[in-house]
């Protein structure tokens, strides 16, 4: 890989694992209501869970998939309900009459395991590999995990940092209620690539 090709993935992954989708959405939402060191099992879930991912991807996994097409429409059904249910699960977090946030933030293993129902991630790493592992040779696939897995957890770390300091304004239970309900609502509304491709 040339320098040239590895400030370009650099760039890709720092604006891709930045920008909002349902790993930092959720994130935020989880610092605000359980605190940043409850939500790091959330996020080294999400670290090393897609760097992992990327790792099988471009090792071939989507070839499976291209041999059963019909593993593709389920994986979109799953996706979808799963980040529905996620996000009722966000919306009823806030606490009721000053009681203590309902439910628990988010595990580690259950962070790993939504990369694989996640739409942007499995966009993000199929663009991965194609583009900068396009011969996939396993040094240049372990390059681009590599790559993620230093420039991913430092960036959705962010979102848990907002979220957190977002907490401040939100100590009011209704206030509290309406940042919940919001962040489900972009949430779901994070499925719309998903739900009406181009």
């Amino acid at each position: 890989m040339t320098y040239d090709i590895l400030i370009a993935l650099i760039v890709f992954a720092f604006v891709t694992s930045i920008t909002p989708g349902p790993n930092n959405l959720m994130l935020m939402a989880s610092g605000a209501n359980f605190g940043f060191r409850r939500t790091i099992p959330h996020m080294l879930g999400i670290g090393l869970g897609f760097t992992f991912m990327v790792l099988l991807v471009g090792s071939g996994l989507v070839q499976i998939f291209d041999q059963f097409p019909i593993s593709y429409s389920v994986l979109k059904v799953v996706s979808v309900i799963y980040l529905l249910y996620l996000a009722w699960k966000i919306a009823h977090a806030a606490p009721v009459k000053g009681q203590s946030a309902i439910g628990t933030p988010m595990t580690f293993l259950q962070a790993a395991a939504f990369q694989w129902v996640n739409p942007k991630a499995w966009a993000m790493a199929l663009t991965a590999t194609s583009a900068y592992a396009p011969g996939q040779s396993l040094n240049a696939i372990i390059l681009v995990a590599l790559v993620f897995g230093a420039i991913n957890l430092p960036s959705v770390s962010t979102w848990t940092v907002l979220g957190q300091q977002m907490a401040r304004v939100l100590t009011n239970p209704r206030r509290l209620l309406i940042f919940n309900w919001t962040m489900a609502a972009l949430l779901v509304a994070s499925l719309y690539p998903v739900l009406w491709p181009n």
